[in-house]
């Protein structure tokens, strides 16, 4: 058996990765991958059996089959020197890009390997896309949901593949821009292919063996699925191929309702669909204060999207291009039926190809890699960041661990990670924003607590633009008053997260907050007023909180 990679293209869904693996089946190949995502194939033909058959197999299956080329074996393999690498990155996004520039900026040679897309999630999958289409959602929205006597808008149907094309354009350009022109920039050596260990020295890809001195894992993380009966052989979607969708479906269910399932519900709301946000637990986003998740759930509803909490999954079907969810809620069966399924419940770190055992990485329950406060795995010469370690899954966060690494690895440094002030961000309309504890935490961290929510409606930014339905929470150490977290539910509250980020970080008080001026008819002054509404009654204040 000889083992050979097809490039294809046309493949967009799991289902398209079935059908080629049937092809390729049907001529005798063997040890099939298909991935629809890197539009390629792998698989091993026996000498009788040429590649041409191959080809035409794939073709016949109405995609298009590229280059056919045999993967070397394993034989002759070469270090890429004597001495190796000073640092080898295994993953190409936020967190490889991070510690592969500081690394070089430190005179390490370094390399740079990836099975798939140069960039990783943010750019290619995640934030950019999602955001420029929320974007556009929300214009759209505005125009059929007009708050202003005397303007006269309105909305036609949406070009959604026009919409996709132009958000597919703004993603090469950033891709290449802060991406793929670094690489020669700083003198990295991008390597091609699927990685795995060989030993802790050592990582092999496409048959060539690579020494360096440290290695930092940096993979990222896919959609995981939720263990629901028949799943598996239904047409779902993920945040992924949603994004690639060409035309805005009548109606889209999704399972799961996270950051990622509510900003993709109401993009799909905004552009014309029928939404249905679907979740076993009993609260919207439980593990925030209860003023912030009854106020999203509220304006969800207010805006028309279905919601439905409680949920038992009992099993998920296709009929045809139909979707049909069975579930129970309070003990009564129904079934939810829609055109499109996306599945948002979560993810799993990339490691189940890297032969972490064969270089003594230990990885917990999940699958994620076990790093400590330095970003070193169970190895010492590996160390790992980002969504691989199923920290906080933002992309600054990666970045930052990402510069950790090289001044560790690298550097010399003895630096600790400290995700102690994180702030997040989901971009709905109202956004959601929040740093540092939330009432509960707090009080499980034994602190005496005192705590102000002040409703948007008292915010004068709001009140102008009409918007009202939101808050800001502010909980604070009763004893000291220092702030130990914010919560806000607005519009453009992450642009405000920043400066209470600085608050919680540096230890400010409530009396701080009060003290420093805000500027009048921004979304950030509900701050101040949050501060204020610790002990009065800012409905009874002038402008400007006089």
């Amino acid at each position: 058996m000889k083992k050979y990679k097809a490039n294809i293209q046309g493949m967009t869904c799991k289902g398209c990765e079935r059908h080629v693996v049937s092809a390729l089946e049907n001529i005798g190949a063997k040890n099939i991958e298909v991935s629809f995502r890197r539009g390629e194939a792998i698989f091993e033909l026996s000498d009788g059996v040429g590649v041409e058959n191959a080809k035409i197999a794939i073709d016949e299956t109405n995609y298009q089959p590229g280059e056919i080329k045999k993967i070397p074996s394993e034989e002759n393999v070469v270090l890429y020197n004597e001495e190796g690498y000073d640092l080898l990155i295994i993953g190409s996004g936020s967190a490889a890009f991070s510690a592969a520039i500081k690394s070089t900026e430190y005179g390490a040679k370094v390399g740079m390997i990836e099975r798939e897309i140069v960039g990783g999630t943010c750019v290619n999958i995640g934030c950019v896309p999602s955001k420029t289409l929320l974007r556009a959602g929300e214009i759209n929205h505005s125009a059929k949901e007009n708050l202003f006597t005397g303007l006269q808008t309105s909305a036609g149907e949406v070009n959604l593949a026009s919409l996709v094309n132009q958000k597919d354009d703004l993603v090469n350009e950033l891709r290449k821009q802060k991406y793929i022109d670094l690489i020669d920039e700083y003198d990295i050596d991008l390597i091609k292919g699927e990685a795995k260990f060989v030993d802790e020295n050592i990582v092999e890809v496409n048959g060539e063996k690579f020494s360096a001195n440290r290695f930092l894992i940096a993979t990222g993380a896919s959609p995981s699925l939720p263990p629901i009966s028949g799943l598996e052989v239904v047409d779902y979607l993920t945040s992924t191929t949603l994004l690639e969708l060409k035309k805005v479906p009548k109606q889209l269910t999704i399972i799961g309702s996270g950051y990622i399932g509510m900003e993709l519900g109401q993009l799909f709301h905004n552009l014309g669909s029928e939404v249905t946000l679907m979740q076993r637990s009993e609260r919207l986003l439980k593990k925030y204060d209860p003023e912030i998740s009854e106020t999203v759930e509220k304006v969800l509803i207010e805006q028309g999207i279905n919601i439905v909490k409680g949920v038992t999954f009992e099993r998920v079907e296709q009929v045809g291009e139909l979707k049909k969810v069975h579930i129970a809620v309070d003990g009564k069966k129904k079934v939810v039926d829609s055109e499109h399924l996306l599945v948002a419940t979560g993810s799993k770190p990339n490691t189940d190809s890297l032969n972490l055992s064969a270089a003594g990485v230990e990885v917990g329950k999940g699958k994620e890699i076990l790093i400590n406060d330095y970003a070193r795995t169970s190895n010492e010469k590996v160390y790992a960041a980002g969504d691989v370690t199923l920290g906080p899954q933002f992309v600054y966060v990666a970045a930052y661990e990402g510069g950790i690494v090289a001044d560790n690895a690298i550097g010399g440094l003895n630096k600790k990670i400290d995700l102690s002030v994180v702030p997040g961000v989901t971009f709905t309309n109202p956004s959601i924003a929040t740093v540092g504890l939330t009432e509960e935490q707090a009080k499980e961290k034994g602190y005496e607590v005192k705590t102000s929510v002040l409703p948007l409606d008292a915010v004068p930014r709001a009140i102008v633009n009409r918007e009202t339905t939101g808050v800001f929470k502010l909980v604070a150490d009763a004893k000291t008053l220092k702030v130990l977290g914010v919560h806000i539910v607005s519009e453009n509250a992450g642009d405000g997260i920043y400066a209470a980020t600085l608050a919680v970080k540096f230890g400010l008080t409530v009396d701080d907050l009060k003290d420093t001026l805000a500027p009048y008819l921004t979304m950030a002054e509900g701050l101040k007023l949050a501060a204020l509404t610790f002990d009065k009654d800012v409905s009874k204040l002038s402008c400007c909180a006089g």
